[in-house]
């Protein structure tokens, strides 16, 4: 750390209020405990306001005090249901803010506040706090963006009360953050719009205070794993097999229609495996499809409320062409990544700038080719364009994708490697941990002008 950017800090008190967040193996959990940890580093305070039940799971429930890393974490009761009933859900939300709200209120001498969309309504939160507070530094971290995607999605009416106050909100808090950060060039482009400004200006920030900073791959837990040295691929008799995996949250936003599709197509191809590993609304409609199937080619796990062991197939003697199962402990997940040969990334029709799978930088770290589903411009498509990594098609799209397979599955050790080598180039190049992290610090803590000219 520059020691500049840790002067800069040293008096900082930062409220970080985020529904999720580890041990619960969500994404935006993961990347707010790495950025408060980043933070923490620069010498700054950091509390953490969150859930004291899993997001995806409300059975884990974690403690409700920790501290960790110079991280002060406070998780809040009731705040938590899991994907319950929308009103279980809204009174588990209301609750959360409420609780953020009063304790940012009074929290002493605080001189930052963090927040992003989860939940959505998170940003009243920044709005209430930041208005009895006006000398407070505001950050919003947009990691998707509603109500839009509840419009696209059909649960609301663009005309819906609840849509029209969402929106208000939205740009409430856009106006009174003091920084924003958007995932991707489309994502910032939707916020300027909000904003009324200027959409883009190809991938530099639309505003001063708009800063476009793409997630960073969680390197603490990747690692290459060669298959003849996975325990996880061992254990689940993938030996000589092309494992095509999914692996992350099963999100309706993320619809996976098409590889399911083409994995029908190809069930009776004995060089095939299809996993499927997570959790969230969606996996219900892929383990709904799957059950579908013939019983004999697949296998369908049980969610499992915390897995700590690798599951196997109950059936000895079966070779599954798809497999279904939860979300792996995060002490894991470097050999269930490791264990896939292809990886598919999702993000649905219309979606661009407002969800961003974070699942290929993941798939990136470790070199394995990726398989994207979704439409021609989207940031994804940024990635893959001009790499040679993988490749990309249009959801609907089951013969092109059953023939991308087919072309992966009969490329040669070296052919594999060659994109295996490039794909890390490319996350190493241009989604670098340390430089992103830096970058994300640069925003927070106001230090660019410290920083210019450090190396």
């Amino acid at each position: 750390m520059h020691l500049s950017l840790l002067m800069s800090s040293v008096h900082k008190r930062f409220l970080i209020i985020t529904q999720v967040f580890t041990p619960d193996p969500a994404a935006v959990g993961q990347y707010f405990d790495e950025a408060a940890q980043a933070i923490a580093s620069t010498g700054a305070k950091v509390t953490v306001l969150t859930a004291n039940r899993g997001y995806d799971n409300p059975n884990a429930r974690f403690t409700a005090k920790e501290d960790r890393d110079g991280i002060n974490i406070r998780r809040l009761p009731l705040s938590s249901f899991g994907k319950a009933s929308i009103p279980v859900r809204i009174f588990a939300q209301l609750s959360f803010l409420i609780q953020s709200i009063l304790r940012g209120l009074f929290t002493p001498k605080l001189t930052d506040l963090l927040v992003s969309t989860s939940p959505p309504m998170a940003a009243i939160t920044a709005v209430v706090i930041g208005f009895f507070r006006p000398k407070l530094k505001v950050h919003y971290w947009v990691m998707d963006i509603n109500p839009d995607q509840a419009v696209i999605l059909g649960a609301f009416s663009p005309r819906h009360p609840l849509v029209l106050a969402l929106d208000w909100l939205n740009r409430r808090i856009l106006k009174r953050a003091d920084s924003v950060i958007a995932l991707d060039r489309f994502m910032a482009a939707r916020m300027a719009a909000k904003l009324q400004q200027p959409k883009t200006v190809n991938e530099q920030p639309v505003a001063n205070k708009l800063t476009i900073l793409p997630p960073w791959p969680m390197d603490d837990y990747l690692e290459v794993v060669p298959h003849n040295k996975n325990p996880f691929r061992k254990a689940q008799g993938w030996e000589g097999k092309f494992v095509v995996m999914y692996s992350g949250n099963h999100s309706l936003v993320h619809p996976l229609d098409t590889i399911l599709n083409a994995a029908e197509q190809l069930k009776d191809d004995p060089r095939f495996i299809f996993a499927f590993i997570g959790g969230g609304k969606g996996k219900a409609v892929v383990d709904a499809r799957i059950n579908e199937w013939d019983s004999g080619n697949v296998v369908k796990y049980e969610c499992k409320d915390t897995p700590s062991h690798i599951q196997t197939s109950p059936h000895s003697n079966s070779r599954p062409s798809v497999v279904s199962l939860p979300y792996q402990p995060l002490d894991q997940i470097r050999y269930s990544l490791s264990a896939a040969d292809l990886h598919i990334v999702s993000l649905g029709d219309n979606m661009s700038g407002i969800v961003h799978p974070c699942k290929i930088y993941g798939a990136l770290s470790i070199g394995r080719p990726v398989l994207a589903l979704g439409p021609k411009q989207s940031y994804l498509n940024d990635i893959i364009d001009g790499n040679d990594i993988g490749r990309s098609i249009e959801h609907g799209d089951v013969d092109a994708a059953v023939a991308a397979l087919q072309a992966a599955a009969d490329q040669t050790q070296e052919e594999r490697v060659a994109i295996g080598q490039r794909a890390q180039q490319v996350a190493t190049e241009k989604f670098s941990r340390e430089q992103l992290v830096h970058q994300f610090l640069e925003t927070v803590l106001k230090a660019e002008n410290i920083l210019q000219g450090s190396p």
